[in-house]
């Protein structure tokens, strides 16, 4: 046997061995003498002779797109951990997703569980905590000099009017300077 037979050759091509047996009846396969298929021959008479309308293509796998978030957000967390980050533009593999997914988990986990164990407390929360405690600093030191003036003119031999009077105004200077800080809690 010089070339394939119809099974191997329906293999070659991926059809059925009834759809070979037909292209051999219509001619449309380059057969040796001794009956057996010229796979090289055939398969250049099957491409000029079959229409591409009538073949059937394996479906294109319905990709969705991943929008860039999403990738940026994957390189973000690959490159916190330490791992290989894919140049932009140059495609995340599944490999780095994945990786990138686990890492996202345990760290969601792990920020759960410091929840439960009230090692961690809402930023909201923590805003409000913190501008009450600004607020209360603010009105001690406002109520400060008032309480301290007396004591202080008594021991400096000053008049306590005069004494409050300075002392509002440095106070009130000082909390104007501390009043342009900005917290960050990002």
């Amino acid at each position: 046997m010089q070339g394939m037979s119809e099974r191997q050759y329906a293999a070659h091509v991926g059809l059925s061995r009834g759809a070979i047996q037909k292209a051999k009846t219509a001619e449309r396969l380059v057969l040796y003498p001794d009956g057996s298929i010229n796979a090289a021959a055939s398969d250049a008479r099957r491409a000029e002779t079959t229409d591409p309308s009538k073949t059937r293509k394996p479906p294109a796998p319905k990709l969705k797109p991943v929008p860039e978030a999403a990738v940026a957000a994957v390189g973000d967390t690959l490159r916190e951990q330490g791992l290989a980050v894919p140049a932009v533009g140059g495609g995340t593999t599944f490999l780095q997703a994945k990786t990138a997914n686990e890492v996202l988990k345990a760290q969601e986990r792990r920020i759960r569980l410091q929840k439960l164990k009230g090692e961690l407390i809402e930023r909201a929360r923590a805003l409000s905590l913190v501008f009450r405690l600004a607020r209360e600093v603010r009105d001690a030191w406002v109520n400060w000099p008032a309480r301290a003036a007396a004591l202080m003119a008594a021991d400096l031999g000053v008049e306590p009017a005069a004494m409050q009077k300075v002392l509002e105004k440095h106070v009130r200077a000082h909390l104007d300077e501390l009043a342009e800080v900005r917290p960050d809690f990002r």
